[in-house]
């Protein structure tokens, strides 16, 4: 590994600031300003550390990519599905009192629309709670062949991802999520522009119960 491709940008700044302020060569001055950061372990551990680092950050990136290659091949194509859902939350504030919209719709004019009050919580948080409502019917429905649709790419990425890449935060709506996926062998979770998810999303907005300063007057 080069002195270039180790230096982090603040390290190459300082460099080049020496190096016009003592008129020295760049790649000598950035030596000596990741002399000074590696201390009394040496350059060459410095070095060493970072490329391993590099390495590291790469081989996840790798895994990353192959996870998301796995899944997408794994999804059947959402137009030829038997059922399909989309599912939305909302949070009033956000975060603040959440409603959940979904709507699950079958090949032989089934037709479930969920509308509910879903405590306190983020944006977020409502999406997943419609998700796993959404989940929930269609489990009790047995579509299996489904393919789900919402607007969230934060929870569409987080179902998606491998379990490494996770959001913390989401970790146990995310494994009700998935242990509800589990028992629909052939759904799919597929991303959709806002627009396109409208009646989730006023089905979500209707369950928000009004605030004293909303109640009409």
């Amino acid at each position: 590994m080069t002195l270039q491709t180790a230096a982090f940008k603040a390290e190459l700044a300082a460099s080049r600031q020496l190096a016009q302020r003592t008129g020295m060569p760049e790649a000598q001055a950035l030596r000596q300003v990741l002399s000074l950061r590696a201390g009394a372990a040496g350059l060459e551990k410095l070095l060493a550390e970072r490329l391993a680092q590099r390495e590291h950050a790469l081989q996840r990136a790798a895994a990353r990519a192959a996870s998301a290659a796995t899944a997408r091949a794994r999804r059947p194509d959402p137009r030829q599905a038997a059922w399909h859902a989309w599912f939305d939350g909302s949070a009033r504030p956000n975060p603040g009192r959440c409603g959940i919209g979904a709507i699950l719709e079958g090949p032989d004019g089934q037709h479930i629309e969920l509308s509910s009050d879903a405590g306190y919580g983020n944006s977020s948080e409502a999406e997943y709670r419609a998700l796993i409502a959404v989940l929930q019917a269609a489990v009790l429905h047995g579509a299996s062949d489904l393919a789900i649709h919402g607007d969230s790419q934060v929870v569409v990425d987080d179902v998606n991802g491998p379990d490494y890449a996770g959001a913390p935060a989401l970790r146990a709506l995310r494994s009700e999520a998935l242990a509800l996926l589990a028992r629909l062998p052939q759904a799919s979770l597929r991303w959709i522009p806002r627009h396109k998810n409208s009646r989730a999303d006023a089905l979500s907005q209707r369950a928000i119960p009004l605030t004293t300063m909303e109640q009409p007057a």
